[in-house]
């Protein structure tokens, strides 16, 4: 079957070619006649499937009749990401080359004022997330009431990132008879709620089990020790053993992310770094810099996990086991796109035994092992207990002096202490010696101490948790 088999217009299937495409994949065969049939539509696949062109061009063909109103869009697309909802624009241009449609793409981090005199002009097509999207509507910015096509992209990112209310908002100020599609690469129970409470009569594509991850994409877990320094180690041989081309190298906090990219550098690697803190003219000039080649490793936080669509990416490092068992199909799918093979290697210790469980038991395959995973014995305990220079276990029973150990109370309390000397400094070593002895402080002291700017995972979502959101996958 070709893109011709699938009803769209001579228009739309010249820009296709140009764009040098020549056979839909399976979510594109199935979805794009649906959606030229002005049907709900419920679409489950994996990242890298082609499921952005299986909403982006049957849309044009839809909105190439009509015109738009000032500050009343006709569609309406939803992303969780800036670098997300920029590069859905990318395919409306590539693809509406030969159609006269009007865009404008609501994202945070840019001024409002060009957003807005877009908004005014009329436009066919808005794509915007959706802190940005109500912090316009609430300023009387833009109306809703002519939106007659609505598209939730990466739903279950949304519900990781906090959004959910915010799209349960948009949706009762949309029209009540608008067609609704919702892309999603898993289907958490409250996704499928949201499903069943704005969409109407869906048709539901699925073109993967939700969950599963791409054939394509060999998959391993590498055992390593429980220390950073032994970690950057560890990915520095995997980097230099695998010859990588390029490559995408996930953390779960800011803070790794710069260590990491830092670390790199100093040994010769060219690569750079992409997260939460940086404004988005310095994440779009990090991108460009690695989509051109002039970088070859992207060592990034999760906000750059869902939906970047960049060519080439022939391996993918988890330096850090995700939390999120879900963020793991995520991870691995900047790989093995569009049919192509890759090779996804995460580094996992001791204390990610619980994460691996959590990732096997959500997509339903055992990831191979290049050895015997670490395992944290009985004494583990004991250990964390001990001082930064290890030594022996403390007992149960409260430790006493022997000089005073007979004497009575009352004698013992006037006897002054003795004053401790300062130890010697140790001499200055290089900066990844101090890392590797920082790193191997007590998990639980290392928790207290966290910086202050490191919150948890970087997934572009810094308020509270609402309650819905503590559910347990059923296995």
């Amino acid at each position: 079957m070709s893109f011709a088999d699938l009803g769209l217009s001579d228009e739309l299937l010249k820009a296709v070619t140009e764009a040098g495409y020549t056979d839909p994949t399976p979510i594109q065969r199935q979805a794009i006649p649906s959606v030229l049939m002005m049907r709900d539509l419920i679409g489950i696949a994996q990242t890298g499937t082609g499921k952005t062109a299986s909403f982006v061009l049957p849309m044009i063909d839809v909105l190439a009749e009509g015109r738009s109103r000032a500050r009343m869009p006709r569609s309406l697309i939803l992303e969780p990401t800036r670098e997300l909802a920029a590069q859905v624009a990318e395919n409306f241009e590539k693809y509406g080359t030969h159609h006269k449609l009007s865009m404008a793409l609501l994202i945070g981090g840019v001024q409002m004022g060009d957003q807005v005199k877009a908004l005014e002009k009329g436009v066919d097509v808005l794509i915007a997330t959706p802190g940005r999207l109500m912090d316009l509507f609430e300023r009387g910015k833009i109306l809703l009431t002519g939106c007659n096509m609505l598209v939730i992209d990466e739903a279950d990112r949304m519900l990781d990132m906090g959004f959910i209310p915010d799209i349960e908002n948009i949706c009762t100020k949309l029209p009540a008879n608008r067609q609704t599609l919702l892309f999603s690469a898993t289907m958490p129970p409250p996704i499928k709620k949201l499903a069943d409470k704005f969409l109407s009569n869906p048709k539901t594509i699925e073109v993967a089990r939700p969950a599963s991850t791409n054939t394509n994409i060999t998959q391993w877990l590498v055992p390593v020790a429980n220390s950073a320094f032994e970690k950057r180690k560890a990915l520095r041989r995997l980097i230099d053993d695998q010859g990588v081309a390029t490559a995408i190298i996930f953390c779960n906090r800011k803070t790794t992310v710069r260590e990491l990219n830092k670390s790199l550098k100093k040994h010769g690697y060219r690569s750079a770094e992409i997260h939460g803190d940086m404004d988005q003219p310095a994440r779009i000039a990090e991108l460009d810099r690695f989509k051109a080649g002039d970088v070859n490793i992207l060592v990034a936080s999760d906000v750059a996990a869902r939906g970047l669509d960049i060519k080439g990416v022939s391996h993918v490092f988890n330096f850090d086991a995700p939390w999120h068992p879900d963020d793991y199909v995520h991870r691995i799918g900047r790989t093995g796109r569009a049919g192509a093979t890759g090779t996804a290697f995460t580094l996992v210790s001791s204390a990610d035994a619980e994460a691996v469980e959590n990732i096997e038991k959500l997509t339903g395959q055992k990831i191979d092992r290049m050895g015997a995973l670490p395992v944290e014995d009985e004494s583990a305990d004991e250990k964390r207990g001990r001082g930064r220079k290890g030594g022996k276990p403390k007992s149960d029973a409260p430790r006493t002096d022997k000089k005073t150990a007979d004497k009575p109370r009352e004698a013992r309390k006037e006897e002054p202490r003795e004053e401790r000397r300062p130890e010697a400094r140790e001499p200055r070593r290089d900066t990844e010696a101090r890392e590797a002895r920082r790193d191997d402080r007590p998990r639980r002291d290392r928790d207290r101490r966290r910086d202050s700017f490191d919150d948890g995972p970087d997934d572009g979502w810094n308020g509270p948790v609402p309650d819905f959101l503590n559910f347990t996958i059923p296995a």
